[in-house]
Protein backbone atom coordinates (compact mmCIF):
# COMPACT_ATOMS: atom_id res chain seq x y z
CA UNK A 1 0.00 0.00 0.00
CA UNK A 2 1.81 3.48 -1.14
CA UNK A 3 1.51 6.05 1.83
CA UNK A 4 3.37 8.65 0.16
CA UNK A 5 4.95 9.61 -3.02
CA UNK A 6 7.64 12.39 -3.69
CA UNK A 7 8.99 12.94 -7.09
CA UNK A 8 8.78 15.67 -9.99
CA UNK A 9 5.40 17.06 -10.50
CA UNK A 10 4.71 16.34 -14.38
CA UNK A 11 1.10 17.37 -15.08
CA UNK A 12 -1.36 18.87 -12.39
CA UNK A 13 -5.09 20.20 -12.97
CA UNK A 14 -7.54 20.69 -10.41
CA UNK A 15 -8.73 17.48 -10.18
CA UNK A 16 -5.62 15.31 -10.71
CA UNK A 17 -1.47 15.28 -10.59
CA UNK A 18 0.93 13.17 -11.86
CA UNK A 19 4.23 12.24 -10.11
CA UNK A 20 7.02 11.32 -11.74
CA UNK A 21 8.88 8.80 -9.28
CA UNK A 22 12.07 7.24 -10.81
CA UNK A 23 10.35 7.09 -14.08
CA UNK A 24 7.28 5.45 -13.19
CA UNK A 25 4.16 8.16 -13.53
CA UNK A 26 1.77 7.95 -10.78
CA UNK A 27 -2.11 9.60 -11.12
CA UNK A 28 -3.45 11.01 -7.95
CA UNK A 29 -6.42 12.68 -7.73
CA UNK A 30 -6.33 15.68 -4.91
CA UNK A 31 -8.57 18.49 -3.47
CA UNK A 32 -8.24 21.75 -4.71
CA UNK A 33 -6.77 22.48 -1.03
CA UNK A 34 -3.82 21.05 -1.97
CA UNK A 35 -4.03 21.64 -5.27
CA UNK A 36 -3.32 25.20 -4.58
CA UNK A 37 0.14 24.67 -2.71
CA UNK A 38 1.60 22.56 -5.83
CA UNK A 39 5.12 23.69 -7.17
CA UNK A 40 5.39 24.86 -11.05
CA UNK A 41 5.70 22.12 -13.45
CA UNK A 42 8.89 19.82 -13.33
CA UNK A 43 9.70 20.46 -9.51
CA UNK A 44 9.76 18.30 -7.15
CA UNK A 45 6.25 17.58 -5.21
CA UNK A 46 5.42 15.58 -1.92
CA UNK A 47 2.03 13.80 -1.15
CA UNK A 48 0.73 11.80 1.75
CA UNK A 49 -0.93 8.66 0.26
CA UNK A 50 -4.18 7.03 0.47
CA UNK A 51 -4.53 4.17 -1.73
CA UNK A 52 -8.07 3.30 -2.12
CA UNK A 53 -8.82 -0.02 -3.59
CA UNK A 54 -12.10 -1.48 -5.13
CA UNK A 55 -12.38 -4.61 -7.20
CA UNK A 56 -11.96 -2.89 -10.94
CA UNK A 57 -9.49 -0.21 -10.07
CA UNK A 58 -6.80 1.31 -7.70
CA UNK A 59 -7.36 4.73 -7.06
CA UNK A 60 -4.48 7.15 -5.19
CA UNK A 61 -5.89 10.16 -3.59
CA UNK A 62 -3.11 12.65 -2.39
CA UNK A 63 -2.36 15.34 0.32
CA UNK A 64 -0.18 18.04 1.38
CA UNK A 65 -0.67 17.97 5.17
CA UNK A 66 -1.15 14.99 7.12
CA UNK A 67 -4.64 16.98 8.43
CA UNK A 68 -5.82 16.90 4.86
CA UNK A 69 -5.77 12.75 4.96
CA UNK A 70 -7.13 12.32 8.36
CA UNK A 71 -9.51 13.93 7.67
CA UNK A 72 -10.37 12.42 4.03
CA UNK A 73 -10.63 9.39 6.22
CA UNK A 74 -12.92 10.24 8.82
CA UNK A 75 -14.79 11.51 6.02
CA UNK A 76 -14.75 8.28 4.10
CA UNK A 77 -16.09 6.04 7.79
CA UNK A 78 -18.63 7.95 7.25
CA UNK A 79 -22.48 5.98 6.07
CA UNK A 80 -23.08 7.95 2.12
CA UNK A 81 -19.47 9.80 2.16
CA UNK A 82 -17.29 8.20 -0.98
CA UNK A 83 -13.62 9.21 -1.48
CA UNK A 84 -15.20 11.53 -4.59
CA UNK A 85 -17.58 13.17 -2.37
CA UNK A 86 -14.76 13.84 0.56
CA UNK A 87 -12.37 15.12 -1.78
CA UNK A 88 -15.00 17.60 -2.55
CA UNK A 89 -15.96 17.97 1.20
CA UNK A 90 -12.27 19.34 1.54
CA UNK A 91 -11.94 21.57 -1.98
CA UNK A 92 -15.04 23.66 0.10
CA UNK A 93 -13.37 23.90 3.95
CA UNK A 94 -10.42 23.27 5.47
CA UNK A 95 -10.17 20.34 8.03
CA UNK A 96 -9.94 22.90 11.02
CA UNK A 97 -12.90 24.69 9.74
CA UNK A 98 -14.80 21.01 9.55
CA UNK A 99 -13.97 20.08 12.95
CA UNK A 100 -14.96 23.01 14.12
CA UNK A 101 -18.34 22.74 12.22
CA UNK A 102 -18.83 19.54 13.68
CA UNK A 103 -18.27 20.10 16.73
CA UNK A 104 -20.75 23.37 16.81
CA UNK A 105 -22.96 21.13 14.81
CA UNK A 106 -23.45 24.05 12.45
CA UNK A 107 -25.44 22.58 9.69
CA UNK A 108 -25.92 25.31 7.92
CA UNK A 109 -21.99 25.46 7.04
CA UNK A 110 -21.91 22.24 5.96
CA UNK A 111 -24.47 21.80 3.47
CA UNK A 112 -22.62 25.19 2.38
CA UNK A 113 -19.77 22.83 0.42
CA UNK A 114 -20.91 21.68 -2.59
CA UNK A 115 -22.50 17.87 -2.88
CA UNK A 116 -23.28 17.75 0.90
CA UNK A 117 -26.95 18.02 1.57
CA UNK A 118 -29.17 17.90 4.55
CA UNK A 119 -28.59 14.11 5.55
CA UNK A 120 -24.99 14.15 4.57
CA UNK A 121 -24.41 17.10 6.89
CA UNK A 122 -26.45 15.23 10.06
CA UNK A 123 -24.09 12.08 8.98
CA UNK A 124 -21.17 14.23 9.64
CA UNK A 125 -22.01 15.50 12.73
CA UNK A 126 -23.58 12.29 14.04
CA UNK A 127 -20.53 9.83 13.71
CA UNK A 128 -17.59 12.59 13.84
CA UNK A 129 -18.94 14.69 16.57
CA UNK A 130 -17.59 12.20 19.10
CA UNK A 131 -14.11 11.56 17.11
CA UNK A 132 -13.12 15.08 16.61
CA UNK A 133 -14.14 17.14 19.84
CA UNK A 134 -11.90 17.89 22.34
CA UNK A 135 -8.65 17.36 19.62
CA UNK A 136 -6.49 20.13 18.25
CA UNK A 137 -6.63 21.65 15.58
CA UNK A 138 -3.63 20.69 12.90
CA UNK A 139 -2.26 23.88 11.37
CA UNK A 140 -0.79 23.20 7.46
CA UNK A 141 2.30 24.25 6.38
CA UNK A 142 2.78 28.10 4.62
CA UNK A 143 1.95 27.54 0.72
CA UNK A 144 4.60 27.69 -1.95
CA UNK A 145 4.58 29.84 -4.90
CA UNK A 146 2.40 29.48 -7.68
CA UNK A 147 3.03 30.21 -11.33
CA UNK A 148 0.87 32.20 -13.32
CA UNK A 149 -1.50 29.46 -15.84
CA UNK A 150 -2.78 32.18 -18.37
CA UNK A 151 -5.90 31.71 -19.55
CA UNK A 152 -7.62 29.29 -16.90
CA UNK A 153 -11.36 30.09 -16.98
CA UNK A 154 -12.12 27.13 -18.46
CA UNK A 155 -10.29 24.91 -16.20
CA UNK A 156 -11.31 26.54 -13.31
CA UNK A 157 -15.20 26.43 -14.33
CA UNK A 158 -14.93 22.82 -15.12
CA UNK A 159 -13.37 22.27 -11.46
CA UNK A 160 -16.35 23.80 -9.88
CA UNK A 161 -18.97 22.14 -12.05
CA UNK A 162 -17.44 18.79 -11.14
CA UNK A 163 -17.54 19.93 -7.34
CA UNK A 164 -20.91 20.49 -7.77
CA UNK A 165 -21.71 23.46 -8.78
CA UNK A 166 -24.63 24.36 -10.83
CA UNK A 167 -22.73 25.88 -14.30
CA UNK A 168 -24.20 29.35 -14.22
CA UNK A 169 -23.57 29.85 -10.83
CA UNK A 170 -19.92 28.58 -11.29
CA UNK A 171 -19.63 31.03 -14.29
CA UNK A 172 -20.83 34.22 -12.52
CA UNK A 173 -18.19 33.65 -9.17
CA UNK A 174 -15.53 32.88 -11.82
CA UNK A 175 -16.76 36.15 -13.80
CA UNK A 176 -16.40 37.91 -10.28
CA UNK A 177 -13.59 36.78 -8.85
CA UNK A 178 -11.62 37.86 -12.51
CA UNK A 179 -13.02 41.16 -11.84
CA UNK A 180 -11.70 41.29 -8.35
CA UNK A 181 -8.09 40.18 -9.91
CA UNK A 182 -8.13 42.00 -12.90
CA UNK A 183 -5.66 40.40 -15.78
CA UNK A 184 -2.47 39.14 -13.63
CA UNK A 185 -4.32 35.73 -12.07
CA UNK A 186 -3.41 32.53 -11.64
CA UNK A 187 -6.51 28.89 -11.85
CA UNK A 188 -5.72 28.67 -7.90
CA UNK A 189 -6.38 32.50 -7.25
CA UNK A 190 -9.07 32.29 -9.99
CA UNK A 191 -10.60 29.14 -7.61
CA UNK A 192 -10.31 30.90 -4.56
CA UNK A 193 -11.83 33.74 -5.28
CA UNK A 194 -15.04 32.22 -6.36
CA UNK A 195 -14.97 29.58 -4.11
CA UNK A 196 -15.33 32.39 -1.63
CA UNK A 197 -18.16 33.94 -3.49
CA UNK A 198 -20.05 30.77 -3.83
CA UNK A 199 -19.60 29.85 0.43
CA UNK A 200 -20.54 33.13 1.41
CA UNK A 201 -23.53 33.52 -0.94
Amino acid sequence: MIAFLEGNLRAKSPEYVIIDVNGVGYHVQVPLSTFYDLPDLGRPAALNIHTHVREDAIQLFGFRTLAEKETFLLLTGVNGVGPRLALGILSGISPGELKEAIVRQDYLRLQNVPGVGKKIADRIVLELRDKVQGKSKQKGAPPQPLADSGNCFPDAFSALVNLGYRPAEAEKALNQAQQTLGETRSIEALLRGALKTLVNR
